[in-house]
């Protein structure tokens, strides 16, 4: 049970992160939609799901030279990694995002042009969504540290734990992107610098936090 509580405070706070992605879903559905929006956010969790394969190959890799008491030492990785990525979200420059130009960034340099039929769109912002995330190196950096928590997480190195533990964060993560995308319009109103600058702070202290409960935990 605490393994899935863990999970959805996980996927709950990485939702709520402010970035390119955030911005990009509420324009995308105010102006063109639900389901453009929706097509976006099916790229950004296909490249999170390549990040998420990544990040478990690596730190397996790690597993498997560590044993005994290193066992310890792999446990703390997580921690670490999120006191780390805690401590840049509190001291971030907070500012709002233009989502279509991010977009539009994106279209340019890969040279993705949209038809003039909405209907031939959807595979086209699914590239985009994947591109405009899998760009972005913070994200690897924060699926390394969700797959170390995931890792200490699951029960006898079993691979279905810690996959039961990567997929409720996944889908947490999705469920309050579909939130989102459904009330862009008010959620669009309500963004500002301030709020940004408090949603990163509550980001931050929150990851900290959370790498320092897995920290002591693996000690005590």
């Amino acid at each position: 049970m605490d393994m899935v509580f863990h999970a959805l405070t996980i996927g709950l706070i990485l939702s709520l992160m402010p970035g390119p992605v955030f911005f990009v879903l509420l324009e995308k559905s105010i102006t063109k939609g639900i389901r453009s929006a929706l097509s976006i956010d099916l790229g950004v969790i296909l490249s999170d799901i390549i990040y998420i394969f990544l990040a478990v190959l690596f730190v397996e890799q790690i597993n498997s030279l560590l044993s005994g008491e290193n066992k310890e030492l792999f446990d703390r990785i997580g921690g670490i990694i999120f006191i780390i990525y805690g401590v840049v979200n509190l001291f971030k420059k907070t500012k709002i995002h233009d989502g279509d130009q991010e977009l539009e960034e994106v279209s340019e340099k890969y040279h993705l042009q949209e038809s003039p039929d909405p209907k031939k769109n959807f595979g086209l912002l699914i590239a985009k969504g994947f591109l405009l995330n899998f760009a972005n190196p913070l994200v690897i950096f924060y699926w390394l540290s969700v797959v170390s928590v995931a890792k200490h997480e699951s029960h006898a190195d079993s691979n279905f734990y810690l996959f039961l533990f990567l997929g409720i964060v996944l889908l947490t993560f999705f469920a309050i992107d579909m939130i989102k995308i459904a009330a862009a319009k008010r959620i669009r109103n309500l963004v500002t610098v301030g709020l940004l600058q408090a949603l990163n702070k509550l980001i931050g202290v929150s990851f900290i936090a959370f790498g320092l409960f897995f920290i002591l935990r693996s000690i005590l």
